[in-house]
This record gives structure tokens, C-alpha cells and sequence, in this order.
């Protein structure tokens, strides 16, 4: 059986797109490149090997069958749903609205009256942060807190102890049945956190998103798709097979494993380290270390495939760990195909990430008419 394995390495741009500009990235992102200048190299000899780093605009070898280049986002987002839609054939014309200064009060005032009490926050706040400001009062009362980023996100935080797990999921579930035109938010997502005061709030891994339905797509042609990480939710399910889901690239390489071992013809995982531990954070070492053990992993993964498989890597925006801000960048992906009947070739620049579901859908035999196939 034919086999296609799509791997996004999340937040792992490589260089700085034209419109860069137009999405207030003004300081020359490119994430592997600087990533490997500022920490004087990266132990990674298997993404050299593909060519997942030379298509970064690192200065490294690849080998003799490498076939890799980069992806050219044509979608209005630098954030993991469009980057993953568009993946799967969906052109997102129209940018999802955002709200650097917070939530029309219409909004908040109608959640409110939804849930049956008051929030906190409604400010554009960093996840960790607003924890610490507001935790020990959300302690007293009770009240959920709500926020956002710079990404188009209504992001509700809740102690598990004061609020259970499953309260907070409703709550996120009310906010997705408000969340429509003009206030169409991207994504709805749940944030549990623990802690006191004293010893300060932590956030959990029983992060949950809710996201705007996604458009038809390849994954809606397939059907039965394995998805691995935050993938499923990213198209609220539809499509993919009920699986566990993983919250750290630690348990995605367990869950990718168990995905191997099953009958899926298609397995899309997502690796949300990179973006969510060390490029929100500016953690340059951290991100190079993160490269350096999934180089690990995929020389497991590649131990593991078959005489038919496909393994696509890729990315789905950037996250320049480097640069004075903490939020996605807009970049080109880099893409690396391996298999044992993939042929050598540099592919440039390709215009849209499309490109990636055309590939699978050609290499699985599956009718589809939207992107460039790799393999040609």
C-alpha cells in the first residue's frame, strides 16, 4: 500500500517572503538560517541529508537524492490554520480579523451573558503572562479570562481547579457559535493552566482549539486521514480518524509511531515545538536543540518506511526566534521529499503551499486539481 506522511515542522520559515511587509514583519525573518548563524551551527546531519536545511539558505551539503526547495505562501495569514489549509487546497483570500486592542464589547458582553457570568482581561496579552496578572483574581471569582494575540484567536484561560476541564470546553464552544461575520475569529482555544499565587500559574497540556470550519479540502477526499498533534482540530475534525491528542513534539513522536503501525494511507503531523516553546519565546537555543532531537526522530521515521512511502517535511509559517518579536513571521516553508523512488532535483521557489496536497493526492492516486506536484 501507498503511503504519504506529511510532517509540518511548526514555525521553521526559511527567509523572508516579498509581502513580508504587508504583515508588519519588518526585520528580515528567516528562521532556520538565523537560527543555525546565531547558535554557530546545528547538529542536524538528516536534514542536511534531504535538503531541508539547504532549502533554509543554510550553507550545507545535501545529498546526492535530495529533492527539496521552498513554498510560497499565496494565502492572507502567517498562521497554522491557513498555512495548513492551504496545504489541502484551500485559498484563504480574506484575512481573519484580529483585535490588537481587544474584543468589541458587544462581544464580550454577549459571551458573558452566554456563560452566565463576567470575564477578565480582553486585552491582546502573551498566554504565560496574563496568567501571572490575572490568575490569582480569576482564583477569587471565578471569572474566565479572555484574551488574544496577534494572531486572529479568542483565548479563554481557566484554572482546572476552579473551572473544570469540561466547563472551559463549553465555554469555548459558546464562543464558537459567536464568533461568526464580522467577528469571525479564526480560532477558538482553550487555555487550562494550575498554580498559585505563591508558586506562580502554569499553563497545562489540555489546550483545546476550536476552529472556523474549514472549506472543502483534500483531507475531506481522502477521508480517514491519521493526524497527529493539533492537525485534526485545525479542520475541526472532519476527516481524520478519532485519535489521541498529543500536546508536545515528545508525545507527537509516540503518536507518530502508532500512526506507522496502523492502516492510514495518510498521515499528517504537526511538530508545535518549534513555534510554541522557543520561537514565541525567543529561545534561539532551545529552537536549535528542538531541530537537533527531531533530527533524531526522523531517522526513526525514515528507518520505518516502506518501499512505497512518501515523507513530506515542511512548515506552515515562521517564527524568527532571533528577532525583537515574539509572533509568526511571514516566510517561505521549506519542503524536503523522501522516499526510495523520489528522484534528486532542486526545486526553488514554488508558488503556494498547495503544492504539498497535490503531491500526496498524485503519489496516492487520488483525483485532485489544485497546486503543482513535487514529483514531476
Amino acid at each position: 500500500m501507498k503511503r504519504a506522511i506529511v510532517i509540518v515542522l511548526d514555525g521553521v520559515g526559511a527567509g523572508e517572503a516579498p509581502d513580508a511587509p504587508e504583515f508588519n514583519d519588518h526585520d528580515h525573518p528567516s528562521t532556520l538560517k538565523h537560527v543555525w548563524e546565531a547558535c554557530g551551527g546545528i547538529d542536524a546531519p538528516r536534514l542536511a541529508e534531504c535538503g531541508f536545511l539547504a532549502a533554509g539558505g543554510i550553507p550545507v551539503a545535501s545529498g546526492a537524492d535530495a529533492r527539496f526547495g521552498r513554498l510560497r505562501e499565496v494565502s492572507m495569514g502567517k498562521d497554522s490554520v491557513t498555512g495548513h489549509w492551504e496545504m489541502m487546497g484551500v485559498h484563504t483570500e480574506s484575512a481573519f480579523p484580529t483585535y490588537p486592542d481587544g474584543f468589541p464589547i458587544d462581544l464580550i458582553k454577549a459571551f458573558e451573558r452566554e456563560i452566565g457570568t463576567q470575564t477578565l482581561g480582553n486585552r491582546a496579552a502573551s498566554g504565560t503572562a496574563i496568567i501571572q496578572d490575572l490568575g490569582e483574581l480569576h482564583v477569587d471569582t471565578g471569572f474566565p479570562i479572555v484574551y488574544t494575540s496577534a494572531d486572529s484567536v479568542f483565548q479563554i484561560a481557566c484554572h482546572e481547579e476552579v473551572v473544570p476541564i469540561g466547563q472551559l470546553y463549553d465555554y469555548c464552544r459558546i464562543a464558537r457559535q459567536l464568533c461568526q461575520v464580522p467577528n469571525n475569529l479564526q480560532r477558538v482555544i482553550a487555555r487550562p493552566f494550575l498554580g498559585d499565587p505563591k508558586s506562580g500559574f502554569r499553563r497545562t497540556e489540555g489546550r483545546k482549539d476550536f476552529p472556523f470550519p474549514a472549506p472543502p479540502n483534500l483531507v475531506d477526499q481522502i477521508g480517514s486521514v491519521y493526524g497527529v498533534g493539533v492537525v485534526p482540530e485545525l479542520f475541526g475534525g472532519r476527516g481524520f480518524r478519532s485519535v489521541r491528542r498529543t500536546q508536545s513534539n515528545a508525545e507527537h513522536e509516540v503518536a507518530l509511531r502508532e500512526a506507522l503501525d496502523s492502516d492510514a494511507r495518510f498521515i499528517f503531523a504537526n511538530f508545535e515545538d518549534f513555534d510554541m516553546l522557543y520561537g514565541h519565546r525567543n529561545d534561539v537555543a532551545g529552537f536549535a536543540k528542538c531541530l537537533e532531537r527531531f533530527d533524531q526522530t526522523l531517522g526513526e521515521i525514515q528507518g520505518r518506511l516502506g518501499q512505497d512511502d512518501l515523507l513530506i517535511l515542511t512548515a506552515d509559517h515562521g517564527n524568527d526566534p532571533t528577532t525583537t518579536s515574539t509572533d509568526h513571521s511571514r516566510e517561505f516553508v521549506p519542503v524536503a521529499l523522501i522516499g526510495r523512488h523520489v528522484t534528486p532535483k532542486k526545486l526553488g521557489d514554488t508558488e503556494g503551499m498547495m503544492a504539498i496536497g497535490a503531491t500526496v493526492a498524485a503519489h496516492l492516486s487520488v483525483p485532485w486539481h489544485f497546486g503543482v506536484n513535487l514529483l514531476d
